[in-house]
Protein backbone atom coordinates (compact mmCIF):
# COMPACT_ATOMS: atom_id res chain seq x y z
CA UNK A 1 0.00 0.00 0.00
CA UNK A 2 1.26 3.44 -0.90
CA UNK A 3 1.15 6.59 1.20
CA UNK A 4 -1.98 8.69 1.71
CA UNK A 5 -1.16 12.37 2.03
CA UNK A 6 -3.40 15.25 3.08
CA UNK A 7 -2.64 18.71 1.66
CA UNK A 8 -4.13 21.45 3.84
CA UNK A 9 -5.10 24.60 1.92
CA UNK A 10 -6.56 25.54 -1.45
CA UNK A 11 -4.27 27.97 -3.29
CA UNK A 12 -1.58 27.80 -5.93
CA UNK A 13 1.00 26.66 -3.39
CA UNK A 14 -1.21 23.75 -2.34
CA UNK A 15 -1.90 22.84 -5.98
CA UNK A 16 1.87 22.74 -6.56
CA UNK A 17 2.35 20.56 -3.45
CA UNK A 18 -0.32 18.11 -4.64
CA UNK A 19 1.22 18.08 -8.13
CA UNK A 20 4.66 17.33 -6.69
CA UNK A 21 3.45 14.64 -4.30
CA UNK A 22 1.59 12.86 -7.09
CA UNK A 23 4.91 12.45 -8.90
CA UNK A 24 6.23 10.24 -6.09
CA UNK A 25 6.00 6.48 -6.72
CA UNK A 26 5.46 6.05 -2.97
CA UNK A 27 2.12 7.88 -3.01
CA UNK A 28 -1.16 6.01 -3.41
CA UNK A 29 -3.55 8.92 -2.88
CA UNK A 30 -3.54 12.68 -2.27
CA UNK A 31 -6.35 14.38 -0.38
CA UNK A 32 -6.86 18.14 -0.11
CA UNK A 33 -8.82 20.17 2.42
CA UNK A 34 -10.52 22.16 1.18
CA UNK A 35 -8.60 21.83 -2.09
CA UNK A 36 -10.30 23.03 -5.21
CA UNK A 37 -11.67 21.98 -8.55
CA UNK A 38 -8.46 23.07 -10.23
CA UNK A 39 -6.55 20.21 -8.63
CA UNK A 40 -9.29 17.66 -9.21
CA UNK A 41 -7.10 15.44 -11.37
CA UNK A 42 -4.51 15.23 -8.60
CA UNK A 43 -6.37 15.12 -5.31
CA UNK A 44 -9.72 14.31 -3.71
CA UNK A 45 -11.12 17.50 -2.16
CA UNK A 46 -12.92 17.63 1.18
CA UNK A 47 -14.94 20.60 2.42
CA UNK A 48 -12.94 21.18 5.60
CA UNK A 49 -11.42 24.63 6.03
CA UNK A 50 -7.81 25.15 7.24
CA UNK A 51 -9.05 26.84 10.44
CA UNK A 52 -11.16 23.81 11.41
CA UNK A 53 -8.37 21.96 13.16
CA UNK A 54 -10.57 19.36 14.92
CA UNK A 55 -12.30 18.69 11.59
CA UNK A 56 -8.96 18.21 9.85
CA UNK A 57 -7.73 15.83 12.54
CA UNK A 58 -10.96 13.84 12.22
CA UNK A 59 -10.63 13.76 8.42
CA UNK A 60 -7.03 12.55 8.60
CA UNK A 61 -7.96 9.80 11.05
CA UNK A 62 -11.06 8.69 9.12
CA UNK A 63 -9.19 8.52 5.80
CA UNK A 64 -6.14 6.83 7.37
CA UNK A 65 -3.80 9.57 6.25
CA UNK A 66 -0.11 8.83 6.72
CA UNK A 67 0.79 12.49 7.09
CA UNK A 68 -0.40 15.99 6.30
CA UNK A 69 1.40 18.91 4.67
CA UNK A 70 0.25 22.29 5.97
CA UNK A 71 0.24 24.96 3.27
CA UNK A 72 -1.00 28.24 4.81
CA UNK A 73 0.46 29.96 7.84
CA UNK A 74 -2.68 30.60 9.94
CA UNK A 75 -3.32 26.97 11.00
CA UNK A 76 0.36 26.61 11.91
CA UNK A 77 0.04 29.58 14.24
CA UNK A 78 -3.12 28.03 15.67
CA UNK A 79 -1.25 24.84 16.59
CA UNK A 80 -2.39 22.39 13.94
CA UNK A 81 0.89 20.44 14.07
CA UNK A 82 0.52 20.05 17.85
CA UNK A 83 -3.10 18.89 17.41
CA UNK A 84 -2.12 16.29 14.80
CA UNK A 85 0.72 15.07 17.04
CA UNK A 86 -1.70 14.64 19.94
CA UNK A 87 -3.80 12.42 17.66
CA UNK A 88 -0.75 10.38 16.65
CA UNK A 89 -0.62 11.73 13.08
CA UNK A 90 2.38 13.45 11.50
CA UNK A 91 1.94 16.94 10.06
CA UNK A 92 4.75 18.64 8.18
CA UNK A 93 5.35 22.08 9.60
CA UNK A 94 6.47 23.80 12.81
CA UNK A 95 4.73 23.64 16.16
CA UNK A 96 2.74 26.62 17.43
CA UNK A 97 5.70 27.73 19.55
CA UNK A 98 8.05 27.71 16.55
CA UNK A 99 5.55 29.23 14.11
CA UNK A 100 5.53 32.51 16.05
CA UNK A 101 8.59 33.50 13.98
CA UNK A 102 6.07 34.39 11.29
CA UNK A 103 3.06 35.13 13.43
CA UNK A 104 4.58 38.08 15.27
CA UNK A 105 7.07 40.45 13.67
CA UNK A 106 7.82 41.97 17.06
CA UNK A 107 8.62 38.54 18.53
CA UNK A 108 10.76 37.72 15.48
CA UNK A 109 12.73 40.94 16.03
CA UNK A 110 13.23 40.12 19.72
CA UNK A 111 14.43 36.66 18.69
CA UNK A 112 16.92 38.14 16.22
CA UNK A 113 18.12 40.61 18.86
CA UNK A 114 18.70 37.80 21.37
CA UNK A 115 20.81 35.81 18.95
CA UNK A 116 22.55 38.63 17.05
CA UNK A 117 20.99 37.68 13.71
CA UNK A 118 21.48 40.54 11.25
CA UNK A 119 18.36 42.53 10.40
CA UNK A 120 17.25 46.14 9.92
CA UNK A 121 17.41 48.71 12.69
CA UNK A 122 13.93 48.70 14.20
CA UNK A 123 11.59 49.56 17.03
CA UNK A 124 8.39 47.91 18.19
CA UNK A 125 5.81 50.63 18.83
CA UNK A 126 2.61 50.36 20.83
CA UNK A 127 1.46 53.93 20.25
CA UNK A 128 1.78 56.69 17.67
CA UNK A 129 4.15 58.75 19.82
CA UNK A 130 6.75 55.97 19.80
CA UNK A 131 6.32 55.48 16.06
CA UNK A 132 6.70 59.19 15.31
CA UNK A 133 9.83 59.30 17.51
CA UNK A 134 11.39 56.49 15.45
CA UNK A 135 10.38 58.22 12.24
CA UNK A 136 12.04 61.46 13.32
CA UNK A 137 15.22 59.68 14.44
CA UNK A 138 15.47 57.28 11.49
CA UNK A 139 14.41 59.56 8.66
CA UNK A 140 12.98 58.62 5.30
CA UNK A 141 12.30 56.29 3.63
CA UNK A 142 11.00 54.11 6.45
CA UNK A 143 9.22 50.75 6.62
CA UNK A 144 6.04 50.27 8.65
CA UNK A 145 4.88 46.71 9.37
CA UNK A 146 1.77 45.30 11.01
CA UNK A 147 2.78 42.94 13.80
CA UNK A 148 0.61 39.95 12.87
CA UNK A 149 -0.43 38.11 9.73
CA UNK A 150 -1.55 40.34 6.87
CA UNK A 151 -1.40 38.07 3.78
CA UNK A 152 1.65 39.95 2.48
CA UNK A 153 -0.21 43.27 2.57
CA UNK A 154 0.73 44.61 6.02
CA UNK A 155 3.93 46.35 4.94
CA UNK A 156 4.26 49.95 3.77
CA UNK A 157 7.49 51.45 2.44
CA UNK A 158 6.89 55.12 3.14
CA UNK A 159 8.79 57.60 0.99
CA UNK A 160 7.27 60.72 2.56
CA UNK A 161 6.41 61.81 6.09
CA UNK A 162 2.73 62.01 5.17
CA UNK A 163 2.78 58.45 3.80
CA UNK A 164 4.57 57.20 6.92
CA UNK A 165 2.07 58.81 9.28
CA UNK A 166 -0.86 57.45 7.28
CA UNK A 167 0.64 53.96 7.47
CA UNK A 168 1.19 54.27 11.21
CA UNK A 169 -2.39 55.38 11.78
CA UNK A 170 -3.77 52.63 9.54
CA UNK A 171 -1.69 49.69 10.82
CA UNK A 172 -1.52 50.59 14.52
CA UNK A 173 -4.86 49.22 15.70
CA UNK A 174 -6.05 49.25 19.33
CA UNK A 175 -4.36 46.60 21.45
CA UNK A 176 -1.75 45.80 18.81
CA UNK A 177 1.68 47.05 17.92
CA UNK A 178 3.64 47.81 14.77
CA UNK A 179 7.29 47.40 13.86
CA UNK A 180 9.12 50.42 12.45
CA UNK A 181 12.24 49.61 10.44
CA UNK A 182 15.01 51.36 8.62
CA UNK A 183 14.78 51.14 4.84
CA UNK A 184 17.48 48.67 3.84
CA UNK A 185 19.26 49.35 0.56
CA UNK A 186 19.88 46.27 -1.53
CA UNK A 187 18.07 43.54 -3.42
CA UNK A 188 15.65 41.04 -1.89
CA UNK A 189 15.88 37.31 -2.36
CA UNK A 190 14.11 34.36 -0.75
CA UNK A 191 16.02 31.44 0.74
CA UNK A 192 13.79 28.54 1.75
CA UNK A 193 15.27 25.61 3.66
CA UNK A 194 14.15 22.18 4.77
CA UNK A 195 14.82 22.19 8.52
CA UNK A 196 14.73 19.59 11.28
CA UNK A 197 16.11 20.97 14.52
CA UNK A 198 19.68 22.01 13.81
CA UNK A 199 19.75 20.26 10.42
CA UNK A 200 19.39 22.75 7.56
CA UNK A 201 19.12 21.72 3.89
CA UNK A 202 18.80 24.84 1.74
CA UNK A 203 16.75 25.06 -1.42
CA UNK A 204 17.79 27.12 -4.41
CA UNK A 205 17.31 30.88 -4.26
CA UNK A 206 14.03 32.33 -5.53
CA UNK A 207 12.98 35.94 -5.99
CA UNK A 208 9.43 37.08 -5.29
CA UNK A 209 7.70 40.17 -6.70
CA UNK A 210 5.29 41.66 -4.13
CA UNK A 211 4.09 44.99 -5.64
CA UNK A 212 1.12 44.67 -7.94
CA UNK A 213 2.46 46.64 -10.92
CA UNK A 214 5.50 46.40 -13.21
CA UNK A 215 8.69 47.96 -11.93
CA UNK A 216 7.74 47.16 -8.32
CA UNK A 217 5.13 49.91 -8.22
CA UNK A 218 1.82 49.96 -6.38
CA UNK A 219 0.64 48.30 -3.17
CA UNK A 220 2.07 45.05 -1.87
CA UNK A 221 0.23 41.82 -2.61
CA UNK A 222 0.55 38.21 -1.55
CA UNK A 223 2.98 37.87 -4.48
CA UNK A 224 2.66 38.48 -8.22
CA UNK A 225 5.32 36.07 -9.39
CA UNK A 226 8.67 34.45 -8.66
CA UNK A 227 11.57 32.88 -10.47
CA UNK A 228 14.40 30.49 -9.69
CA UNK A 229 17.37 30.28 -9.78
CA UNK A 230 18.49 33.87 -9.11
CA UNK A 231 21.65 34.20 -11.21
CA UNK A 232 22.80 37.51 -9.72
CA UNK A 233 23.48 35.80 -6.37
CA UNK A 234 26.07 33.05 -6.40
CA UNK A 235 27.05 30.33 -3.97
CA UNK A 236 29.09 32.77 -1.88
CA UNK A 237 26.00 34.79 -1.00
CA UNK A 238 24.08 31.64 -0.10
CA UNK A 239 26.93 30.34 2.04
CA UNK A 240 27.08 33.64 3.94
CA UNK A 241 23.32 33.67 4.47
CA UNK A 242 23.38 30.10 5.75
CA UNK A 243 26.26 30.70 8.16
CA UNK A 244 25.13 34.06 9.53
CA UNK A 245 21.33 33.69 9.46
CA UNK A 246 19.65 30.38 8.66
CA UNK A 247 21.81 27.94 10.63
CA UNK A 248 22.04 30.26 13.67
CA UNK A 249 18.24 30.61 13.54
CA UNK A 250 17.76 26.83 13.57
CA UNK A 251 20.30 26.33 16.38
CA UNK A 252 18.74 29.11 18.45
CA UNK A 253 15.27 27.60 18.14
CA UNK A 254 16.66 24.33 19.51
CA UNK A 255 18.34 26.16 22.39
CA UNK A 256 15.08 27.92 23.20
CA UNK A 257 13.28 24.59 23.46
CA UNK A 258 11.11 25.04 20.38
CA UNK A 259 13.00 23.25 17.59
CA UNK A 260 11.83 24.06 14.10
CA UNK A 261 10.67 21.32 11.74
CA UNK A 262 9.39 22.06 8.25
CA UNK A 263 10.16 24.75 5.69
CA UNK A 264 11.84 27.87 7.04
CA UNK A 265 11.46 30.76 4.61
CA UNK A 266 14.03 33.49 5.14
CA UNK A 267 13.36 36.70 3.27
CA UNK A 268 16.74 38.36 2.81
CA UNK A 269 18.00 41.78 1.81
CA UNK A 270 21.44 41.54 0.23
CA UNK A 271 23.11 44.75 1.42
CA UNK A 272 26.65 46.10 1.18
CA UNK A 273 27.08 44.83 4.75
CA UNK A 274 25.94 41.33 3.81
CA UNK A 275 22.60 39.48 3.98
CA UNK A 276 20.04 40.70 6.52
CA UNK A 277 16.64 39.30 7.48
CA UNK A 278 13.60 41.07 6.06
CA UNK A 279 11.17 38.55 7.54
CA UNK A 280 10.71 34.92 8.47
CA UNK A 281 7.93 32.72 7.12
CA UNK A 282 7.36 29.22 8.42
CA UNK A 283 6.10 27.41 5.28
CA UNK A 284 6.47 27.36 1.52
CA UNK A 285 5.88 30.76 -0.01
CA UNK A 286 3.22 31.44 -2.60
CA UNK A 287 4.26 31.90 -5.43
CA UNK A 288 7.82 30.76 -4.55
CA UNK A 289 6.55 27.17 -4.25
CA UNK A 290 5.26 27.32 -7.82
CA UNK A 291 8.77 28.24 -9.01
CA UNK A 292 10.80 25.99 -6.70
CA UNK A 293 8.85 22.72 -6.63
CA UNK A 294 9.04 22.17 -10.42
CA UNK A 295 12.83 22.47 -10.13
CA UNK A 296 13.12 19.97 -7.26
CA UNK A 297 14.64 16.74 -8.58
CA UNK A 298 14.60 14.83 -5.30
CA UNK A 299 11.30 13.25 -4.29
CA UNK A 300 9.58 15.73 -1.94
CA UNK A 301 7.90 12.83 -0.15
CA UNK A 302 11.32 11.31 0.60
CA UNK A 303 12.44 14.63 2.12
CA UNK A 304 9.37 14.88 4.33
CA UNK A 305 9.49 11.26 5.44
CA UNK A 306 13.19 11.60 6.28
CA UNK A 307 12.34 14.64 8.39
CA UNK A 308 9.71 12.72 10.36
CA UNK A 309 12.26 9.94 10.92
CA UNK A 310 15.05 12.30 12.03
CA UNK A 311 17.09 11.42 8.95
CA UNK A 312 16.99 14.70 7.00
CA UNK A 313 20.78 14.88 7.23
CA UNK A 314 20.99 11.72 5.10
CA UNK A 315 19.11 13.21 2.12
CA UNK A 316 21.06 14.69 -0.79
CA UNK A 317 18.63 17.18 -2.27
CA UNK A 318 19.13 17.66 -6.01
CA UNK A 319 17.79 20.37 -8.30
CA UNK A 320 16.99 20.33 -12.00
CA UNK A 321 19.27 22.58 -14.06
CA UNK A 322 16.34 24.25 -15.83
CA UNK A 323 15.01 27.62 -14.74
CA UNK A 324 11.42 28.34 -13.71
CA UNK A 325 9.40 31.55 -13.94
CA UNK A 326 6.02 31.67 -12.16
CA UNK A 327 3.63 34.51 -13.08
CA UNK A 328 0.38 35.20 -11.22
CA UNK A 329 -2.74 36.16 -13.17
CA UNK A 330 -4.90 38.27 -10.86
CA UNK A 331 -8.37 39.77 -10.88
CA UNK A 332 -8.78 43.43 -11.75
CA UNK A 333 -8.54 45.53 -8.60
CA UNK A 334 -6.45 43.08 -6.58
CA UNK A 335 -5.15 43.57 -3.86
CA UNK A 336 -8.20 45.78 -3.31
CA UNK A 337 -11.82 44.84 -4.06
CA UNK A 338 -12.29 42.66 -7.13
CA UNK A 339 -15.07 40.95 -9.02
CA UNK A 340 -15.46 37.17 -9.22
CA UNK A 341 -17.24 34.62 -11.42
CA UNK A 342 -15.49 35.78 -14.59
CA UNK A 343 -15.28 33.06 -17.24
CA UNK A 344 -11.77 31.76 -17.85
CA UNK A 345 -10.90 30.90 -21.43
CA UNK A 346 -7.90 28.90 -22.56
CA UNK A 347 -6.11 25.76 -21.43
CA UNK A 348 -5.71 25.97 -17.65
CA UNK A 349 -5.76 22.28 -16.84
CA UNK A 350 -2.91 20.50 -18.54
CA UNK A 351 0.84 20.39 -18.11
CA UNK A 352 2.96 20.96 -21.16
CA UNK A 353 6.67 20.22 -21.50
CA UNK A 354 7.47 23.92 -21.07
CA UNK A 355 4.78 25.05 -18.61
CA UNK A 356 2.18 24.15 -15.98
CA UNK A 357 -0.81 26.03 -14.57
CA UNK A 358 -1.52 26.09 -10.83
CA UNK A 359 -4.94 27.27 -9.61
CA UNK A 360 -5.04 29.85 -6.84
CA UNK A 361 -8.61 31.16 -6.97
CA UNK A 362 -10.90 29.31 -9.37
CA UNK A 363 -14.05 27.20 -9.25
CA UNK A 364 -16.12 25.28 -11.76
CA UNK A 365 -19.45 26.58 -12.95
CA UNK A 366 -21.50 24.99 -15.75
CA UNK A 367 -18.57 22.89 -16.85
CA UNK A 368 -15.97 25.64 -17.05
CA UNK A 369 -13.59 27.46 -14.73
CA UNK A 370 -14.47 30.91 -13.38
CA UNK A 371 -12.53 33.28 -11.16
CA UNK A 372 -12.97 32.92 -7.40
CA UNK A 373 -10.21 34.99 -5.85
CA UNK A 374 -7.81 37.89 -6.14
CA UNK A 375 -4.95 35.72 -7.34
CA UNK A 376 -6.56 33.40 -9.86
CA UNK A 377 -3.84 31.35 -11.55
CA UNK A 378 -0.08 30.92 -11.49
CA UNK A 379 1.52 29.98 -14.79
CA UNK A 380 5.01 28.50 -14.43
CA UNK A 381 7.25 28.30 -17.46
CA UNK A 382 10.42 26.20 -17.73
CA UNK A 383 13.52 26.53 -19.86
CA UNK A 384 17.26 25.94 -20.02
CA UNK A 385 17.78 29.52 -18.85
CA UNK A 386 15.70 32.24 -17.27
CA UNK A 387 14.84 33.97 -20.53
CA UNK A 388 13.44 30.75 -21.99
CA UNK A 389 11.43 30.16 -18.80
CA UNK A 390 10.04 33.71 -18.96
CA UNK A 391 9.11 33.23 -22.61
CA UNK A 392 7.33 29.95 -21.83
CA UNK A 393 5.33 31.47 -18.95
CA UNK A 394 4.25 34.55 -20.87
CA UNK A 395 3.55 32.55 -24.00
CA UNK A 396 1.16 30.36 -22.03
CA UNK A 397 -0.45 33.40 -20.41
CA UNK A 398 -1.17 34.84 -23.86
CA UNK A 399 -3.53 31.91 -24.41
CA UNK A 400 -5.51 32.47 -21.18
CA UNK A 401 -8.17 35.17 -20.80
CA UNK A 402 -10.77 36.39 -18.32
CA UNK A 403 -12.39 39.78 -17.94
CA UNK A 404 -10.12 42.15 -16.01
CA UNK A 405 -7.19 39.72 -16.02
CA UNK A 406 -4.03 41.43 -14.81
CA UNK A 407 -0.45 40.22 -14.47
CA UNK A 408 2.99 41.74 -14.24
CA UNK A 409 4.96 41.59 -17.45
CA UNK A 410 8.38 41.84 -15.79
CA UNK A 411 8.72 38.81 -13.51
CA UNK A 412 12.44 38.07 -13.57
CA UNK A 413 13.32 41.65 -14.54
CA UNK A 414 15.93 42.10 -11.80
CA UNK A 415 17.98 39.27 -13.26
CA UNK A 416 17.31 40.36 -16.83
CA UNK A 417 18.29 43.94 -15.95
CA UNK A 418 21.85 42.81 -15.35
CA UNK A 419 22.31 43.41 -19.05
CA UNK A 420 23.35 39.93 -20.17
CA UNK A 421 21.81 38.68 -23.40
CA UNK A 422 21.16 35.36 -21.71
CA UNK A 423 21.03 34.51 -18.00
CA UNK A 424 22.47 31.04 -17.71
CA UNK A 425 21.57 28.64 -14.94
CA UNK A 426 24.53 27.76 -12.76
Amino acid sequence: MGLRILIIGCGGREHALAWKCRQSPKVERVLAAPGGTGMGDLASSYAVEPDDIPGLVDLAAKERVDFAIVGPEAPLLDGIVDAFAAAGIDAYGPTKAAAVLEGSKSEAKRFMNRWNIPTAAHRTCTNQEEAFEFLEAQGLPVVVKADGLAAGKGVVVAMSEEEAKQAIEHLLTPGNCIVMEEFMVGEEVSLLSFVDGDVVVPMEFAQDHKPVFDGDRGPNTGGMGAYSPVPQFGREVMAEALETIVKPTARAMVKEGRPFRGVLYTGLMITDEGPKVVEYNVRFGDPEAQALLPRLETDLVDIICATFAGRLHEIQVQWKPEAACAVVAASQGYPGPYAMDKKIRGDVSSRRPDSVVFHSGTKRRVGRFVTAGGRVLTVTGFGPDLFDAMAAAYGRLDEIHFEGMHYRTDIGWQAAARGAKRVAVH
